[in-house]
């Protein structure tokens, strides 16, 4: 029952919920071809390679771009058209010049934009301030993207490329936005008011960037300011709009202007459609005297040069004298069909504001001369802060009981569908969210390094068979397992640590030439194991390795970030700035290692002063990324104290640190030959020719 009623409330909202012009922004098909090459036309082209239906955006069809004929005139108005076939909520455009492959050398510094909801009616884009004329392109290969704000909505886009002086120009366009589910071509409204307080700015009410008709204070045949997707801020006099004035996110009116008490707007649509509700966003900064309206009452037509229904739609609200929040009102339209809907706005003090309105509907199919709509008998209006809400009007009808049953069928399918569809939509997220979580336990579980704690490793090393003096060390495969301790009982570090096997003088004999020594571990006495099955506890890590000489244990004692900002390495901190970053040597789960030059290295080294002393060295620095978890920085920690006590010839030292802040690093000798491994793969062609040759080699 829950998990049904979780469906329900995930359920889509009908058609036509207010749009966000920060989301709304995705290509509309003229690179990937959805727009078809019939709908992109253009005024004129130079040859039939560079036509309109070359005009898309990162593709190289034929030369490359459109182009218009001739040499492009300062008057000129040479345009490439799209066709959308419905109304698109606008909101981004990119434009690209001609590069063909290197061969092009046209584009458009400049162009601007006209539009068209019906095809026959063109209105000039202009930005807030006004400004017509976008800046394009410095090239032909790069993507200059522009926001379009305020937003357009429209059917079809020209776009007019625009020079100051007579050259060749070619366009490469891509619309970005989504598509204008409300449906709304137009809405009448009268003109905004003006606050004009003393000693306060002038607050400018009116729709800036309606872009229909303005006659006798009305507006009409237009879109503005009440579906640009902007909503306003509880204080009206602020704006999310740079160098605009006081007012500019609302449109408001004051209750002396109007003898009937009332604002009254008229809303077009492109088809008749069956609403469901109507949102209204309105500011309620009533200290100032303003208020949400008082009561809304809305008539409907099904065509536009029929007559208004005589029965309205109407619900009034419980004033909020307590929340000066802006808020959403939302108005049921108790799924009314019409292509027109007249809605009376009802003051509730001196003024009332709104800075976007949107509908929820859905297209209506069905003929709405044989169709008759009961209203319901209780309208609630809902609004986003929880104001107690009545209603003030009941209203009924009689309805056609086949269509009425038809309509019910419709609707249960219509909703099976969508439940279908969520539960398969939710199944694909669970199953997502479970193997993220899978594939995370396993990496969690994916082997480290042999630092880890509360691990052991056993290892068994690579060997080759060497015969001199009668000696023979024999070959066995690498192997690699990790095993983890069983059992946590106490035990005490000091019966558990033994000491490391030591080599024979004989050693030193087994050799292949006398620059190179490879001890003789037939020779060396195995450590004996341990005698008992125990697990290991300690203050300090245990490791276990395992390889030619026996059972070998060493401890790694435990480490924090304190016992190395006590100083108990034998390596100091290195100043971070002397590290020059050269080159990525490799990366990680955890880090990176560079290769870097030091500065003043050898100097800090306290070695003896010579003319190199205060020349940059090669270094590798081992880097932990800032972000990893408390057990890869430990561990890191962990290495730069043992690799702090490694003291040999014939291994990387250690020579500084930098813990003091993150990310952490270690500075270790630069290895140029790579590591043993690799040098003998490199050496390996070489020493076959020199042992055929009796030649000193190493193996």
């Amino acid at each position: 029952m829950i998990f049904c009623m979780l469906l329900l409330a995930l359920l889509p909202e009908p058609s036509g919920t207010e749009v966000n012009p920060a989301i709304c922004r995705y290509p509309l098909g003229m690179h990937e071809g959805t727009i078809q090459d019939e709908d992109i036309t253009a005024s004129s082209q130079w040859y039939d390679s560079t036509g309109p239906q070359y005009a898309r955006l990162q593709r190289e069809e034929g030369d490359g771009a459109w182009c218009p004929a001739g040499l492009l005139q300062p008057e000129d108005v040479q345009f490439l058209q799209i066709d959308l076939h419905k109304l698109f909520f606008i909101t981004l455009i990119g434009t690209q010049g001609r590069h063909a492959r290197a061969t092009g050398k046209e584009f458009a510094r400049a162009y601007r934009i006209d539009y068209s909801r019906n095809g026959e009616r063109w209105i000039s884009w202009k930005d807030r301030q006004g400004r017509k004329v976008i800046q394009g392109n410095i090239d032909t290969y790069d993507v200059v993207l522009k926001d379009l704000r305020p937003p357009i909505i429209a059917r079809f886009i020209r776009v007019i490329p625009v020079t100051e002086m007579p050259m060749t120009v070619c366009m490469r366009v891509e619309l970005y936005g989504c598509v204008w589910y409300d449906g709304l071509a137009s809405y009448s409204i009268p003109e905004g008011g003006t606050i004009a307080a003393p000693g306060f700015p002038i607050v400018y009410l009116n729709d800036s960037t309606y872009d229909g008709y303005q006659e006798r204070r009305h507006l009409y045949g237009g879109l503005g300011q009440l579906t640009d997707g902007v909503l306003g801020l509880d204080d009206f006099t602020q704006s999310h709009q740079y160098r605009v004035w006081p007012g500019y996110d609302y449109v408001g009116w004051k209750n002396e202007s109007f003898s009937t008490g009332s604002v009254e707007m008229e809303f077009q649509f492109d088809r008749p459609r069956n609403f469901t509700s109507m949102k209204v966003h309105c500011n309620n900064m009533f200290s100032k005297g303003v208020k949400i309206f008082q009561k809304v009452e809305c008539l409907f037509k099904p065509r536009l040069i029929a007559d208004w229904e005589s029965e309205p739609v109407g619900v009034a609200t419980v004033l909020d004298d307590k929340n000066p929040s802006a808020r959403f009102v939302t108005v049921p339209l108790n799924q009314r069909v019409g292509k027109a809907i007249l809605c009376r706005f009802y003051f509730a003090d001196t003024w009332m504001m709104m800075s976007e309105i949107s509908f929820q509907s859905d297209m209506e199919s069905v003929n709405p001369n044989f169709v008759t709509v009961a209203t319901s008998t209780t309208d609630l209006l809902e609004t986003e802060c929880n104001v107690t809400e009545r209603t003030w009007e009941t209203t009924s009808s009689v309805t056609s009981t086949w269509i009425g049953e038809k309509a019910d069928d419709s609707n249960t399918s219509i909703l099976v569908g969508c439940l279908v569809a969520i539960i398969l939509l939710l199944l694909m997220i669970i199953i997502i969210i479970l193997w993220k979580q899978y594939v995370q336990k396993r990496l969690e579980k994916a082997p480290r390094r042999i630092l880890e704690e509360d691990a052991t490793v056993r290892l068994s090393f690579y060997s080759y068979t060497i015969a001199n003096n009668q000696t023979q060390i024999h070959q066995s495969n690498p192997t690699y397992e990790r095993a983890f301790p069983l059992d946590l009982e106490y035990h005490q570090p000091a019966t558990l640590l033994q000491k490391l096997p030591e080599l024979s003088q004989s050693a030193e004999d087994s050799v292949c030439s006398g620059d190179y020594a490879e001890p003789d571990l037939t020779k060396s006495t195995p450590h004996q194991g341990f005698q008992n099955n125990v697990p290991h506890y300690a203050e300090t890590d245990i490791v276990h390795l395992q390889g030619v000489t026996g059972n070998n244990m060493y401890a790694v004692p435990a480490l924090t970030v304190d016992s190395l900002t006590k100083k108990d390495i034998s390596v100091g901190e290195f100043p971070r700035q002397q590290l020059r970053l050269k080159e990525k040597l490799g990366e990680g789960q955890f880090g990176e290692v560079h290769l870097c030059e030091a500065d003043g290295l050898l100097e800090f080294l306290g070695v003896s002063s010579t003319e190199f002393t205060h020349q940059p060295v090669l270094v590798a620095v081992k880097m932990l990324r800032s972000d990893v978890n408390k057990t890869a920085r430990n561990d890191f920690l962990k290495e730069i104290k043992i690799m702090s006590r490694l003291k040999n010839p014939n291994i990387i030292r250690l020579l500084g640190v930098c813990v003091r802040d993150d990310p952490l690093c270690m500075i270790t000798e630069y290895m140029e030959n790579g590591d043993l491994n690799q040098f003998l793969s490199q050496r390996e062609i070489y020493s076959k020719f020199a042992i055929s040759n009796n030649i000193p080699c190493v193996r």
